[in-house]
């Protein structure tokens, strides 16, 4: 991708489609770390529910779509390594969403690329006019 942003693209549609994959790429980082920060989450729970618990307790895990017991001593250790793990992952999901957004920064830096409310268009007093967040959409701006 890197070969991509160094090159001039062709044409006006190039240009779009390139800024939509990037903004694609964007939200799909964003998407995958919130499901990773709600497990995370989630994993905090059941550490906190069951480290009091005696180590010898009988308890249920599932593992691969089935339910295996175990006990409290076995789970525990488990659960706090996928912890560690899932925070790895979100912080390497979060230093390539950073360099995402630099990158879609910078695209549209190069590109003079400006989105506008479709509520601004077309007016020539944008700061007299209420703006309602609801009615507005997002509108891909090249300028020349």
């Amino acid at each position: 991708m890197g070969d991509s942003s160094n090159s001039e693209l062709p044409n006006e549609q190039a240009v779009a489609a390139r800024w939509s994959g990037l903004r694609s790429e964007l939200n799909q980082l964003y998407s995958k770390i919130t499901e990773l920060e709600m497990e995370l989450s989630e994993h905090s729970l059941v550490i906190s529910a069951i480290q009091p618990l005696d180590q010898g307790r009988k308890c249920f895990r599932m593992i691969g779509g089935v339910l295996v017991e175990r006990t409290v001593g076995e789970v525990l250790p488990a659960v706090q390594r996928n912890k560690e793990g899932l925070q790895e992952v979100i912080t390497r999901l979060s230093e390539a969403l950073v360099k995402k957004k630099k990158e879609l920064a910078d695209f549209e830096a190069k590109y003079k690329i400006k989105i506008r409310k479709t509520d601004d268009i077309g007016s020539s007093k944008e700061e007299d006019r209420p703006r309602d967040s609801s009615a507005a959409q997002g509108v891909l701006v090249a300028s020349s």
